[in-house]
């Protein structure tokens, strides 16, 4: 289940939920992890900790919103172009 709160959204984890199955879910980008891992941080105090890689059912996340900008252009779609060139006229 998510649900969205100012600049994050809450996830509660299910059965099989991992770090890299989340950030992919949210952010399209499986290495992003870390930044699901760093919102989550208060859920293993210890800060040498090592957080589970298979997260246990019920715990409810902090999945933070980030500003994704392409860095190349030209590996979008057309559709998510500001200027779509379709090689007309």
């Amino acid at each position: 289940m998510t649900t969205k709160t100012g600049d994050y959204f809450e996830h509660r984890t299910i059965a099989g939920d991992r770090w890299d199955l989340l950030a992919y879910r949210y952010y399209g980008d499986q290495n992003k992890q870390t930044v699901l891992l760093e919102a989550n941080r208060h859920l293993y105090l210890a800060e040498l900790s090592v957080p589970p890689l298979v997260l246990p059912q019920g715990v409810t996340l902090t999945i933070p919103v980030i500003e994704q900008t392409a860095t190349n252009i030209d590996l979008l779609p057309p559709w998510k172009r500001v200027n779509p060139s379709y090689g007309g006229v």
